[in-house]
């Protein structure tokens, strides 16, 4: 007998529907799945035998073929395994009710258990795209599911307890996300903590008001570090968009809070230098999302610039002009989003003192070059602002006052970002660093004597069209921070001094 059964899978971070068949006929006995399973998807196989036979229902001893459709995606994970095991008591009559209105996913134990599964709420998205009204899903991730509205997520413990509610012996309720339950964004750092440094408390203030990447250079223990962990405490809050979008990355990778699933704070990643290419853009074996799209939304911090490979750091060039990151492999191909604020931080020389005034620097000019050659030219095109983090006086770390917190510090970067969504209403930019060629046309246009000291910089710093146009960006920002409608000659001036940095005998940008 034939019985199909609905369900969902899971291709990036994008869910596309699956209807898994199932067929029992004469022959000799044998189990076999299709469609393009993984390994884990064969293994169901066994998981679901041993779940019907240990939940004291009847296992078919017949010919079983299911089929995993479409048979052109390939299926990975074991979160077929319910489908699998309902089409097979559907198609072996021990379940005669209609069932057509349902959707099941959920790993299986061999006691018929489910288990928590990876990726819940972009399928649970999709089933509501594809108008399918009832969910089941594991009992763990019964709040994640429930994000979406229009769906009933059904949470379930084990089969026995999906049987039951499928013939209406014990109905399970459906879970409803609580939003009105969620906690003000709070961040456990504070631009407060901060001793001096105001060049780069400014400078992240503008890179916060307009999305502009930035590089901080400095010697160690002058704060670089902790400057960048505090930057999205002085971030706009998430709209909603946004936190679903930060969340479908999350529950691709299995990394959400059961209690509280949707994330509400921008991502800060930092991960170590000594990552691989694969590991910061995503892809892997089993195609999963990196570090970049782990930012999405929000921050990625990488510590010690030049210690990173060469070969990683350039695989940020695409990412950070497309705002998505492609992985094309031999199993498929899929896109994550990567939409985020780059930050970056290096010493000015190996042993990280050159250019202090206590001279304890005992590099050689040949050394600091290699040093600082270590960062590419187009990376550094990509980079907004660049600024110098000096050491901290002694007077500045024995004040006893605070600095001023990140709240108020917010308060101008939200009346920026305000008017920037004035500005773009209507259009796909969100912010003044992703103008487009139009945007910044209509939006950066200079006067005589703004275009004059342009040229000068242009010329004297041996720009590139791509530092012309990212200078007009951050001028603009610099100006929707002052309150003002048309750029002014010093908010290019401040603009220009973030592109000054001198990295080696010539300036590479």
């Amino acid at each position: 007998m034939y019985s199909k059964v609905k369900s969902l899978g899971i291709s990036g971070i994008e869910a596309f529907n699956v209807t898994v068949e199932c067929d029992i006929s004469g022959g000799l006995p044998r189990f076999d799945v299709v469609g393009l399973p993984d390994t884990t998807v064969k293994e169901s196989r066994e998981r679901v035998r041993s779940s019907i036979k240990n939940c004291k229902l009847n296992f078919p001893v017949s010919r079983i073929t299911v089929n995993i459709a479409p048979a052109d995606i390939k299926k990975e994970g074991a979160i077929f395994d319910l489908p699998v095991f309902i089409a097979i008591l559907k198609s072996s009559e021990q379940i005669k009710e209609n069932i057509d209105d349902y959707a099941f996913l959920g790993e299986l134990s061999l006691d018929g258990g489910i288990r928590k599964a990876s990726g819940i709420l972009p399928m649970i998205m999709a089933a509501k795209e594809y108008n399918i009204k009832k969910v089941f899903v594991p009992f763990q991730n019964a709040c994640e599911g429930s994000v979406v509205d229009r769906v009933d997520v059904l949470p379930a413990k084990n089969v026995m307890d999906v049987l039951a509610h499928i013939k209406g012996e014990k109905v399970i309720e459906s879970v409803k996300y609580d939003f009105d339950a969620e906690e003000e964004t709070k961040y456990n750092v504070d631009f407060s903590d901060v001793k001096g440094q105001d060049q780069a408390k400014r400078a992240l203030e503008i890179a916060a008001a307009g999305g502009h990447n930035v590089l901080m250079v400095g010697p160690p223990g002058s704060g670089k570090s902790m400057l960048a962990r505090r930057l999205p405490s002085i971030l706009p809050d998430m709209t909603g968009q946004e936190a679903i979008e930060v969340t479908k990355v999350y529950s691709v990778l299995g990394m959400l809070d059961a209690k509280n699933p949707l994330i509400q704070t921008r991502p800060f990643r930092s991960p170590h230098h000594t990552i691989s290419a694969t590991a910061l853009s995503g892809g892997g074996q089993m195609l999963r999302p990196g570090e970049i799209s782990m930012a999405h939304r929000g921050v990625l911090f990488l510590d010690e610039l030049p210690e990173f490979h060469r070969d990683t750091l350039e695989v940020l060039r695409q990412p950070l002009e497309d705002g998505v990151v492609s992985i094309s492999r031999v199993q498929g191909s899929v896109r994550y989003p990567s939409q985020f604020m780059l930050v970056c931080a290096m010493n000015p020389c190996k042993c990280g003192w050159y250019g202090d005034p206590s001279g304890r620097c005992k590099c050689k000019q040949s050394d600091i070059d290699k040093y600082l050659g270590k960062v590419s030219g187009p990376l550094l095109d990509r980079v907004d602002i660049i600024v110098e983090v000096p050491a901290v006086k002694f007077e500045a770390l024995s004040r006893n006052d605070t600095a001023e917190p990140s709240s108020e510090i917010k308060k101008r970067v939200d009346a920026a970002r305000e008017i920037q969504n004035r500005r773009f209403a209507g259009t796909a930019v969100r912010c003044n660093a992703l103008m487009d060629p139009a945007a910044l046309r209509e939006s950066c246009a200079l006067d005589e004597t703004c275009t004059a000291l342009m040229k000068t910089a242009f010329e004297r710093l041996q720009m590139s069209a791509r530092s012309y146009d990212r200078i007009r960006k951050v001028a603009r920002t610099i100006a929707d921070l002052d309150g003002s409608a048309d750029i002014q000659p010093q908010h290019i001036a401040e603009a220009i001094s973030y592109r000054s940095f001198k990295f080696g005998p010539e300036d590479q940008n």
